[in-house]
């Protein structure tokens, strides 16, 4: 049976950064953001060139080892086998190890960027396949859900992991939907120097939770719904969480205080993801006065709210 067919031409892939959790929506909140990695990729006669330039320029692996070449080798296995060769050129602008999805950009990244290069991928690898392989290569749904799709999405897999006794397989059985945040959000970041590992963050979560505790963040996610969507001003008690944030303070104690300063002046703030980075939810009004709670060592940046998440592009755009 013969392998797929290839595009000669470079394709163009732009993924959004993206915040988890959202406070009381653990590992089914996700939230699109403004800020973008870039990757254009070009089938070649042979071998693999990999070329960075932005954030982990420095640090990241220029092989196979790359997550974007992990992930488009993934996806061309899906599609009946790989190209000879690839050339890929990554502009990247979503810190590392930061809590802002750089791991879920990389791997949506790569999945579009294989199934645009390769003749009837997008028919092959629909959406809902798409969601299923990241989630697969990234372990839990949540970031890869609002990259690929932009918005606010609410994202879940089949089957309760650990309930009696059943065990289900990252990523299996993935599902997301996206529903349009209010236009009135103004969401502002505050990003610190330091990064903080995603495994380091996870290994501080308890095995269990008490009843009241689930139970308390149970009604506000359901809350947060309501409030991200149409009624904004419910934003404050709407991320309030009980389930991972105090746990994870002794992995980011600087964190944790500056969401609970912004916190004390009625600004919804959260710990983006697994942080350290400290997403705040404002408005037009309070926006600029939120700005200002960047104190030293911390980089604090106003972004738009992201709605087409990944995305195909020219190349001169």
């Amino acid at each position: 049976m013969a392998g797929p067919a290839f595009r000669a031409a470079a394709v163009r892939v732009r993924v959004p950064a993206t915040s988890a959790n959202l406070g009381a929506g653990f590992d089914s909140f996700g939230l699109a953001l403004g800020l973008y990695d870039d990757l254009v990729v070009r089938v070649a006669d042979a071998g693999l060139h990999v070329d960075i330039a932005g954030e982990g320029a420095d640090t990241l692996a220029r092989d196979e080892r790359h997550l974007v070449v992990r992930a488009m080798r993934a996806t061309f296995e899906r599609l009946g086998g790989q190209p000879r060769g690839l050339e890929v050129v990554c502009a990247n602008r979503i810190p590392h190890g930061r809590g802002l999805g750089s791991s879920s950009a990389a791997i949506c990244a790569g999945i579009m960027a294989a199934r645009a290069v390769t003749v009837g991928g997008t028919e092959q690898l629909d959406q809902a396949g798409a969601l299923a392989l990241a989630s697969e290569i990234e372990g839990h749904p949540d970031n890869v859900a609002a990259c690929l799709l932009g918005g606010f999405t609410i994202a879940w897999t089949d089957g309760l992991a650990g309930l009696d006794g059943e065990s289900v397989a990252p990523g299996a059985g993935a599902h997301a939907v996206t529903l349009a945040p209010s236009a009135d959000v103004v969401p502002v970041v505050f990003v610190p120097a330091d990064p903080v590992l995603t495994e380091v963050a996870r290994g501080l979560l308890p095995a269990t939770v008490p009843h009241a505790d689930a139970a308390a963040n149970v009604g506000r996610a359901a809350l947060l719904v309501e409030a991200l969507t149409r009624r904004p001003e419910l934003l404050l008690p709407a991320t309030e969480d009980r389930l991972h944030q105090d746990y994870r303070t002794p992995a980011m104690p600087q964190s944790a205080a500056l969401v609970g300063a912004l916190r004390a002046e009625g600004v919804a703030a959260v710990i983006s993801g697994a942080g350290p980075t400290v997403l705040a939810l404002t408005d037009e009004s309070t926006a600029e006065k939120v700005l200002g709670f960047a104190g030293e060592g911390w980089a604090a940046h106003r972004l738009a709210l992201d709605t087409r998440g990944a995305v195909v592009l020219p190349l001169a755009q």
